[in-house]
Formats: structure tokens, sequence, C-alpha cells
């Protein structure tokens, strides 16, 4: 299975393969950190639970780099992405915090369609349910004959988390 069709199937706009998703956290966290230090003050564990939100979609990545096996193209695309998404992204929260979390919200949103639609195909049986890779069964715990369809159902689960944990009303101005 290709990574393009991992991408083709989780339709691009709104997943978190290809579309750089741990850097809206990263670039979030970096920047509150920035402002922590600048003005001696505590995040309230905002910076913590960015970096971790960002670790959580670098596993999603990281897992369906596993089941896709990409080439050498495929990785390129992806890395391509996710420079082009960081440094816009880090741009536009510079210019508006409060745009660029109601971008991240509706990336959030998006990816449960996705990951909903994912579920949907597999369940036609027009991708492969195949056995979870070990990173996810490490990663979320998951019984040892876990299927391609609990990962999915995993990761839909941590961006229902990720829209609750990040409405754009949160004081993250810089």
């Amino acid at each position: 299975m290709s990574l393009i069709f991992i991408i083709e199937a989780l339709w691009l706009p709104g997943n978190d393969v290809g579309n750089g998703s741990s850097c809206t956290r990263y670039s979030r966290g970096m920047l509150l950190h920035c402002k922590s230090l600048r003005r001696f003050e505590h995040s309230g564990g905002w910076i913590k639970a960015l970096l971790e939100e960002a670790e959580n979609e670098r596993m999603h990545l990281m897992t369906f780099m596993e089941v896709a096996k990409p080439r050498w193209y495929e990785r390129a695309f992806v890395i391509t992405v996710q420079g082009i998404f960081f440094n816009a992204y880090f741009l536009a929260y510079l210019a508006s915090p409060t745009l660029a979390h109601r971008v991240v919200e509706y990336l959030e949103e998006e990816a449960i369609h996705s990951y909903t639609e994912f579920l949907k195909e597999l369940d036609k049986g027009k991708i492969e349910n195949v056995l979870a890779p070990a990173i996810a069964i490490d990663y979320w715990r998951l019984p040892a004959d876990s299927t391609l369809r609990d990962v999915v159902m995993v990761v839909r689960a941590d961006e229902a988390h990720h829209c609750d944990v990040n409405p754009s009303s949160l004081p993250f101005h810089i």
C-alpha cells in the first residue's frame, strides 16, 4: 500500500498525514514558550500540552508511514508539505493568532471527517484492513491482534480530543 494511496484515502485537505498538523502545535508551543520567557510568565501548562499534541500528531504520521511503506519521493512529498506548512502557519500565527487557531480547528474537524470516511472505506473492503503496525500497538497500548481499523479509531479519537482542547478562544496570543 503506497503513502499516496493512504493520502488519497484520507482526502488531502483534512488529513494529518500530509498537512503537517503536528507543525501547528509545535509552532504554537514554540511561540508560547518565547512569550513565556519574554514576559517571565508561566504558560499555565499550555506549552507542555501543545508539545504533547505535536508528539501525538507525529505518531499518527509515523504509524501511517509504517503502514504505507512510502518510497523516497513520497517521503520527500511529506517533508516538503511539512516545511511549507510549518513556515506558512508560523507566519499566519504571527499575523493573526485567532485566524491561525481557527485554521487548526478546521483541520481537526476535517481530520475527524476524513478518518470517518477512511473507516467506511475499510468497512467496505476498499482498503485492506491489515494488522496494526507495532509502533501503533506500543503507542496506543492496543491488543497484539489489532488492525488498521483499530488504529484509525484511536487516531480519530485523538483528533476529537484535540478539537476539545484547542478552541480558538484560548489565550495563545503572542
